[in-house]
């Protein structure tokens, strides 16, 4: 862009480093440089080179780096380094190594690229290029394929092969069709295979497994760093084994038995899993083994072409401190390993030294800025040179000083410009300006220069401003203005809801409900051929031996039977008696209860009249802009609600449910903010004391520039201050009190009490919930749980009680780096270290009371400088109070504890956590303990750990297996969820209400609670009934056109739930895309199913067709146009009867010709005529 790059022509040091930049070898050193204008730099002198990499010490910076350069650069990517100290986990997340891939990828396609990467990232080992350049696989429309060596190769480049593809790095191969997931692609390709033959490529949706586009070729790149054939890997290992031997007789002949047999098992384990058990590459972790894999390795910069790139380096002085620290780290624990016998001599030179990469550098073009002028400790720069550039002070939101400084800068002959973070509000900027008479313009034509004396806005995004006072020009970000920008909004993906369109999770032997017979289990799907027609039936047995068929049309009415105890077994139904109609009804009343206190409490507030508050103020406004993270659309919403409630005439009494860490506690603050700002009080009501104490130090926090004053009232205060707070509560001095249930003791009194906020509902007793009813009767309330409210609940409560739920997670600045691996004192040694190293703290979790505290001394023993203490349940309240107090504080650097911290505590500064013998808890409870780490901008770290035991070779595949699905606590959040939805129902609508849930199953249960809101509101609801349609046709999906038995249930179960002429024709165009040519059959279910939608409407509950006849039953209370019916009959010659004796019934005879196929056509059309025909009499 020429507004940028001409000023820095004027520059004679910007010349003169070009100068020297146009060699093949230079080293250059900057210093003076700032922030922002760092970056302003590179993009000047790096013009030209195709690519640069930028290096900067750490990954935070890394990232900040990223996100300045995109202005400059569109083409910057993000290359991680690798964490070499945790090689030895089993399993690390693919997050990293995707990004690292993407990197590779550009340079392979031999792209422009800039690349932002950490020192310490050049410092590992890489394999070479040419190996990469070789395992790229490129299929286009010409090519022929063999399934076969296909897989194998996809194999070799870690990909794993899965039954249907679901996430990067898997492929699965069924019948000619090739479905590949590229792990630097977002959607996964399809290849049509006729024979050996590539018939067609293209994209396709992961989620619907719908295509998106054609393609003419792809390019598929490994999925794993660490590429080899079955040669190689052999050959390799050989090597392993024989430096194992060896090192076992060396610390045999040390006298440590212990160790050497340490090491025989790990070389002996891992030969077996990567030959015998021929796992996939990125299970077992190869990374440190890579010395005996690869006679030379290259480093990161080996990849780049001398003469076509250049390298910059950001304060060489932090970087060398940081890779210092990162070598003694590494060296450290290394040494540790070796001589107990945890790693082998060879995997501990798998990092090259400072120095070493520093000499690499030195030999290419390289520039170094930096703020200070000193010496470079990486390398010897030929030349120095100064910048004089300053960062500009921020405005704070003041536009007139802004103006002021401009309309000074503009007499000086300053070129000027004004970058803003959108192209309508660059447009509004230079409007603005010109309102204040500074000649201010727009452009969106990067060839522009800027002139002296010009003021010019541009679209675009810089941290910071900065200008060089020697050259008159200067950068002004929009967030000098305006303060630090929001970050930008992710697209998120939304889950639907629950019905079993989950049916891959039904397995035979499950329970599932069925609304008219009750419970029973599945026992799968089986054809059952009646009068030469043959369909599909799902089965489903029940007490005594009886079967249910149901119709694999009709598998709306099935729900997944779900209840809060999953352990207990539910009592199956017997079909044919009454007792499912009499749990059903007895429930029914039951619902009805519910619904009709709802309805009251409903009725009762609506009357309640509340205090108004005024609009937002200014202070809310910039109290708010203070909020250091970016809002999630959610929370946006809830917050938006509670101030639109607080606004309104009637009492507020809200409920903000969401997941921990999902920013519930930030609503609330608003909230409170608002209420204080009209002098009104606030009480915030928690149910622990460390919790009192914990929010306590956010409001002071959050609240310290506003006079706002706030007390605290809990058993860690003394008497004599709880006192003071309460006269002063009293007088109306203390603006937000926050404390547990002392605050509804008879003693404490308000003055003018605003706003009630109560903390985990579900944790308050009968007793302190009747004395808050007292204190709320005309007191906005807002209330915070954690337990997520089911959606299905929330749908009948909507209205009743005012609801926002937080679905979407925080934009998760750090993901948390999960590692499974057995137990090894070494790593939990290293792990505890390194966190306290950056001055974090430890959860250690251990979940036996009996010998817990040994733990803790064994912790303590490992690493003698940590502050060790333990807490469990069964302790006194006080004294775990205390700890827990001293570990908030940071006195404790590691807490051994049982799972009693999943409740709640939120610590931003414990961001490792090690779980002892994971392999015991459930997945709930392990994603609740997760959920405590990584709640701040620092990578967190989660250790699952497990036992090793003598493994057989089935347990350890099987091992291997639950392991990896752990990794992936994705996938078994959905099921925690679902566990935790229901326990939420539970609290919420009180105990009494628990066994009914039991007795007919969740969703059934939501149903009708819903049904009974909506009748008792008056909305006019018709009692739900089934269509059936039993015609002379087949329709099914014939096994040979989809083979697996789960998709088959999910694409029946979809076509039962069509609803009209557009949905049919998407699943039209699914079927063909996914499984080719829809057979006449499919096509069949296809009609009837639309058939069957018409007929419900028309209130059908049954439509037949046999015998040559066509049998339309009617409900008694149909409300149709019966004065239309003779119009219909007449239209028909005679063909049609109506018959309105019991159940109101329209016959329609028809003549058959004796072909099948044009029999079912004949008998199709028919109904489908006479069915649209009475649409358009009857409705």
């Amino acid at each position: 862009m020429r507004a940028l790059l001409a000023p820095l022509e004027e520059l004679g040091e910007y010349e003169e480093i070009k100068k020297l930049l146009s060699k093949d070898q230079a080293a250059v050193g900057l210093s003076g440089c700032v922030d922002s204008q760092k970056l302003h730099m590179v993009y000047g002198l790096g013009e030209g080179f195709r690519n640069k990499i930028i290096v900067t010490f750490n990954d935070l910076k890394a990232k900040e780096l990223y996100e300045d350069y995109q202005f400059y650069d569109r083409n910057v990517m993000l290359y991680p380094a690798k964490d070499l100290i945790f090689f030895q986990a089993d399993i690390h997340g693919n997050q990293l190594t995707m990004e690292r891939i993407k990197c590779l990828r550009r340079l392979l396609e031999g792209a422009p690229v800039t690349v932002i990467t950490t020192y310490d990232a050049l410092m590992a080992p890489q394999v070479p290029i040419k190996v990469w350049k070789e395992h790229v696989i490129s299929i286009d429309k010409n090519s022929s394929l063999v399934e076969r060596d296909l897989a194998a190769s996809l194999v070799e480049l870690g990909y794993e092969k899965n039954y249907q593809v679901e996430a990067p790095g898997q492929f699965s191969i069924r019948g000619g069709i090739v479905d590949i997931f590229d792990l630097t692609e977002e959607n996964p390709y399809r290849i049509e295979l006729w024979g050996e033959e590539v018939e067609s490529i293209r994209s396709f949706d992961i989620l619907s497994q719908r295509s998106i586009e054609k393609l003419e070729s792809i390019t598929i790149y490994p999925a794993t760093e660490i590429i080899l054939s079955r040669e190689e890997l052999r050959a390799g290992l050989e090597k392993v084994k024989k430096e194992g031997k060896k090192q076992a007789q060396v610390l045999r002949g040390q006298m440590k038995t212990e160790e050497a047999h340490r090491i025989e098992t790990q070389v002996k384990e891992l030969v077996e899993e990567l030959l015998e058990l021929g796992l996939s590459r990125n299970v077992v972790n190869l990374e440190s083994y890579v010395r005996y894999f690869y006679a030379e390795l290259e480093t990161f910069l080996d990849y780049f072409e001398g003469k076509n790139s250049c390298i910059f380096l950001d304060e060489p002085l932090r970087i060398k401190e940081h890779t210092d620290a990162v070598e003694m780290e590494f060296r450290e624990s290394m040494t540790h390993r070796v001589q107990k016998g945890y790693i082998l001599p060879g995997q501990m030179d798998i990092l090259l030294g400072t120095d070493e990469v520093g000499a690499k550098i030195a030999s290419r073009r390289v520039v170094t800025l930096s703020t200070m002028d000193g010496r470079n400790p990486l390398f010897k720069t030929e030349k120095k040179f100064a910048v004089q550039a300053r960062s500009l002070s921020s405005y704070n939101n003041s536009f007139e000083s802004l103006v002021r400084d401009l309309t000074a800068y503009k007499r000086k002959g300053y070129r000027i410009l004004l970058l803003s973070g959108s192209r309508t509000r660059a447009r509004r900027l230079a409007e603005d300006l010109r309102e204040q008479e500074i000649s201010a313009f727009y452009t969106e034509d990067p060839m522009r220069e800027v002139q002296p004396g010009e003021v010019m806005t541009y679209y675009g995004r810089v941290l910071k401003g900065f200008e060089y006072p020697l050259l008159q020009f200067m950068v002004i970000a929009e967030s000098d203005i305006f303060g630090a920008p929001k970050k930008k909004k992710r697209k998120k993906k939304i889950y639907e809801g629950q019905k079993i369109n989950d049916f891959n999770e039904l397995r035979v032997g499950d329970y599932v409900v069925h609304e008219s017979h009750g419970l029973g289990i599945y026992q799968g799907i089986e054809k059952v051929e009646v009068d030469h027609i043959v369909k599909d039936y799902m089965k489903i047995s029940y007490r005594d031996g009886g079967v249910l068929y149901v119709l694999a049309t009709g598998l709306d009415v099935i729900q997944k039977y779900a209840s809060a105890d999953a352990g207990a077994k539910p009592k199956l139904n017997k079909l044919g008696t009454q007792e499912w109609t009499k749990t059903k009804s007895k429930v029914r009343t039951a619902v009805d209860e519910v619904a009709q206190d709802l309805v009251e409490l409903y009725a009762l507030r609506q009357q309640s009249e509340g205090f108004r508050y005024g609009k937002d103020t200014v202070w809310q406004r910039e109290f708010e802009e203070m909020f250091p993270f970016e809002e999630t659309e959610d929370q946006l919403a809830a917050i938006a609600a509670t101030k639109d409630d607080m606004e309104s005439g009637k009492v507020m009494d809200r409920l903000i449910c969401g997941d921990v860490g999902y920013g519930k506690t930030e609503i609330a603050i608003r909230a409170a903010f608002k209420a204080v700002q009209e002098g009104k009080q606030v009480v915030y009501l928690v149910p622990t004391t460390i919790l009192a104490q914990q929010h306590y130090n956010t409001f002071i926090q959050r609240m310290k520039d506003f006079p706002v004053r706030i007390d605290l009232l809990s058993r860690f205060r003394t008497a004599a201050e709880q006192k003071k707070t309460i006269v002063d509560l009293k007088k109306g001095m203390v603006d937000i009190v926050i404390g547990t249930h002392r605050v509804l003791s008879a003693d404490v009194q308000y003055k003018d009490l605003g706003l009630l906020i109560i903390d985990e509902e579900q944790r308050f007793g009968v007793t302190h919930k009747e004395k808050i009813k007292k204190l709320k009767e005309n007191v906005d309330v807002l209330t915070l749980t954690a337990t997520p409210i089911p959606r299905t609940l929330h749908m009948s409560l909507v209205g009743i009680r005012d609801m926002s739920v937080l679905e979407e997670a925080p934009d998760e600045r750090q993901p948390i780096q999960t590692f499974v691996c057995e137990y090894n004192e070494e790593l939990v040694r290293e792990a505890i270290v390194r966190e306290l190293s950056r001055e974090g703290q430890v959860y250690y979790v251990y979940n036996r009371v009996n010998n817990i505290a040994d733990i803790a001394v064994s912790i303590q023993k490992l690493v003698p400088e940590a502050n060790v203490a333990f807490a469990h349940g069964q302790m006194k309240e006080a004294e775990l109070e205390r700890i827990m107090y001293d570990f908030i504080n940071g006195e404790i650097d590691v807490l051994v504890a049982t799972t009693i911290i999943e409740t709640g505590l939120d610590i931003s500064n414990v961001n490792t956590m090690i779980i002892h013998d994971s392999d015991q808890m459930g997945l709930s409870q392990l994603y609740q303990l997760r959920g405590r780490v990584g709640r701040s901008n620092r990578t967190a770290y989660a250790f699952l750990m497990y036992r090793r035991n003598k493994l057989l070779k089935e347990v350890a595949e099987k091992r291997l297996e639950a392991i990896r699905e752990f990794t992936e606590l994705g996938s078994g959040f959905k099921i925690a969820m679902r566990d935790l939805e229901i326990r939420g129902a539970g609290t919420l609508l009180g105990r009494s209400q628990h066994g009914h849930m039991q007795a007919v199953g969740y969703d059934l249960y939501c149903k009708m609670l819903n049904e009974a809101v909506k009748n008792l509101k008056g909305i006019p609801t018709l009692e739900d009934f089934n269509t059936v349609i039993d015609v002379d046709v087949d329709a099914y999906i014939p096994p040979s056109y989809i083979v697996n038995e789960v998709q088959k249930l999910d694409i029946y179960k979809r076509i039962a739930g069509i609803e009209d002429e557009r949905e049919c024709e998407d699943m039209r165009e699914e079927l063909l895309d996914r499984f080719g040519e829809i057979p006449k059959s499919a096509e069949n279910l296809l009609r009837i199913a639309l058939i069957r939608s018409h007929a419900h409407r028309l209130y059908m509950p049954e439509v037949k067709g046999k015998n040559e006849m066509i049998r339309f039953i009617l409900r008694m209370d149909a409300p149709i146009r019966v004065e239309n019916i003779p119009t219909l009959i007449g239209a028909y010659d005679g063909k049609m009867k109506f018959d309105p004796k019991g159940t109101p019934t329209f016959s329609l005879r028809y003549k058959k010709c004796g072909v099948i196929e044009k029999d079912e056509e004949l008998l199709l059309a028919l109904t489908e005529g006479a069915l649209a025909k009475m649409e358009e009499l009857f409705l």
